[in-house]
């Protein structure tokens, strides 16, 4: 049988990129479909333009803490339209950058919506092409919950396009993308509420973390309402969004933001044309290889609901590469010790388990803790504290866990990252060395285990 292809892939994000051109190095014949943007949810209307974002409102910090420094400054003004300007110019410049990646890889690519029609033969657009092996990357999709007034809300992929900053945002959920977008607004000046249905956000963190950053947030002003859903959103006539909470109460809002959850992005892909097994949650069905239950057809990403990371995307496309064209070389994720940022305000930094998992999986734990006024907060009026944690191990002394609320976080977190995954102890973080005077010297100046 012959094939116009040796891999197909549907979707240019981080993934389907990586697995694309890695696979074509190896000397495959590779096509890439990809019918909305190029590099994904990541480059588009995730880490990359959210990040920019951050850095944006973390200004707002920087401006009044210069005057401890002895700067003097008239009072600063922002203009909304200016940063989502300029940050659409550094997205079209990336998205150019991933096409240059493809082309130059020698891949095919096809600008236009790729559907399965067997398991061997994909349509773009009405033309039909013959492969040897199908990779679905398409990635997630926001999804906001079926209340009455939904249309009235927003997610992340419309926060990023706004013509103004809203006065007063409403932002419900209590994942990373909710807590980074109430940070994003309100650090840009918005009035904003943080609105989550459980009673303290961030599941599945450190506990310490999750506190932490709860404390800080309230600190700095924004208004957190655990334990409060909403029921119904309407329009009023002059454009104000009246949010009507289960408990009976009205929020009055000009901008309603949703980050309650992403759902893979399977729309029109033709999965009914192939044996392709979903699990309870609508993800694809993926073995350690990326199987799918179709033998021609892998997924990797969020589409198939692991870990959804960027750097994981990438290291499943790598893997993917690897175990159809060079399996030499193939070797299995570990999915143990994935590093994590959350650029909250303070940021936070994670890698390995947290206290809790590490009691509940048997582990006897020391735990180290830190919490501090930074350095450069000492000539500010800012009251603002840093967490460190470190969980240990009782009897092998092994570092299991370490977590950190504070400025800077996922940078420092990535060294850690790298300790932990060559197995370090605590007695090797004691025997290091710091560097001073900085925040990231306290991990290895801890001495004492909390109580």
């Amino acid at each position: 049988m012959s094939f116009d292809f040796d891999l197909f892939v549907i979707g240019a994000g981080s993934g389907g990129v990586r697995a694309a051109r890695f696979a074509a190095g190896f000397g495959a014949k590779v096509a890439v479909a990809e019918s909305r943007y190029l590099g994904g949810t990541c480059v588009n209307v995730g880490c990359v333009p959210k990040k920019l974002l951050v850095y944006g409102a973390h200004f707002h910090e920087d401006f009044e803490q210069s005057a401890g420094f002895g700067w003097s400054l008239e009072k600063a003004t922002f203009d909304w339209p200016t940063l989502i300007a300029n940050k659409n110019r550094e997205i079209q410049r990336l998205n150019g950058v991933y096409r240059n990646l493809l082309v130059n890889s020698g891949v095919t690519l096809l600008e236009g919506h790729a559907r399965i029609c067997d398991a061997h033969t994909v349509e773009v657009d009405g033309q039909r092409f013959r492969t040897a092996n199908i990779l679905i990357a398409t990635g997630g999709w926001p999804q906001i919950p079926d209340i009455p007034g939904k249309e009235h809300a927003i997610s992340s992929n419309e926060a990023f396009f706004l013509e103004q900053l809203p006065r007063r945002v409403l932002v419900v959920g209590g994942g990373y993308i909710a807590v980074e977008f109430a940070s994003i607004f309100h650090g840009l000046g918005a009035q904003t509420t943080l609105l989550y249905r459980r009673e303290l956000f961030l599941r599945g963190f450190d506990r310490s973390v999750r506190e932490h950053l709860r404390d800080e947030l309230g600190k700095k002003g924004m208004n957190l309402q655990f334990n409060s859903d909403i029921a119904r959103i309407e329009k009023q006539a002059d454009g104000t969004l009246a949010a009507t909470l289960k408990d009976g109460r009205v929020l009055e809002a000009d901008c309603v933001f949703y980050a309650t959850g992403r759902r893979p992005m399977l729309d029109n892909l033709g999965l009914e044309n192939v044996s392709v097994d979903l699990d309870e949650k609508g993800f694809i069905k993926v073995d350690d290889a990326y199987h799918t239950s179709e033998p021609s057809i892998r997924a990797l990403g969020d589409v198939i609901g692991r870990v959804q990371l960027t750097p994981v995307a990438l290291a499943e496309g790598m893997a993917v590469a690897r175990h159809l064209f060079r399996p030499e070389e193939y070797r299995p994720l570990d999915y143990k010790l994935i590093p994590t940022a959350v650029f909250s305000l303070p940021n936070i930094g994670t890698v390995g388990l947290t206290e809790e998992e590490a009691r509940s999986a048997g582990h006897k734990v020391k735990v180290f803790e830190s919490r501090f006024r930074p350095m450069k907060l000492t000539l500010t009026e800012c009251q603002e504290k840093t967490l460190m944690k470190l969980v240990v191990d009782a009897d092998s002394d092994r570092v299991l866990g370490c977590h950190m609320v504070g400025p800077e976080a996922g940078e420092i977190l990535q060294g850690i990252a790298v300790a932990l995954k060559a197995g370090a102890t605590k007695r090797v973080f004691d025997e290091t060395i710091g560097i001073h005077p900085t925040a990231a010297e306290e991990f290895v100046t801890l001495r004492t285990p909390v109580a």
